[in-house]
């Protein structure tokens, strides 16, 4: 059996930051920033937003898009370096407040890499029958 993506979902913080912004806080160009990173804006999140609020919001739009329901899921996987506590996992608190209490929970910590390498762990757990 092969992974198949059933349902999309993203979220993005309202609060976006530019370049110019940065270099009203740092000694720094847009210039100098977008030839070393090719970023121009990032979004920030709230003071009162947490990795795991993030990820549920998109959760919650990728079952939407899948035309599914958490208790359909058993295992979430969550890819981040920027969790706020080590334990629980973040993937834990999104299985929690997305009411999936049959799912199995893991982060996974790889950086840039880390959607490719959930991706590749999950389509892994699926050819071998262990989730679905």
């Amino acid at each position: 059996m092969n992974l198949k993506i059933k349902g999309f979902g993203h979220y993005l913080p309202e609060r976006i930051l530019t370049n110019q912004d940065l270099e009203q806080m740092v000694d720094t160009s847009d210039e100098w920033i977008t030839k070393r990173v090719g970023i121009k804006t990032r979004h920030i999140a709230r003071e009162d937003e947490f990795c795991a609020d993030m990820g549920l919001a998109a959760a919650k739009e990728a079952l939407a898009d899948a035309g599914m329901g958490p208790e359909e899921l058993d295992l979430i996987l969550c890819s981040t370096v920027s969790s706020e506590m080590h334990t629980p996992s973040v993937a834990c608190v999104i299985q929690k407040m997305l009411g999936a209490s049959q799912a199995a929970a893991i982060d996974i910590n790889t950086a840039c890499s880390g959607f490719v390498t959930a991706l590749e762990i999950a389509n892994q757990f699926v050819r071998t029958g262990t989730y679905r």
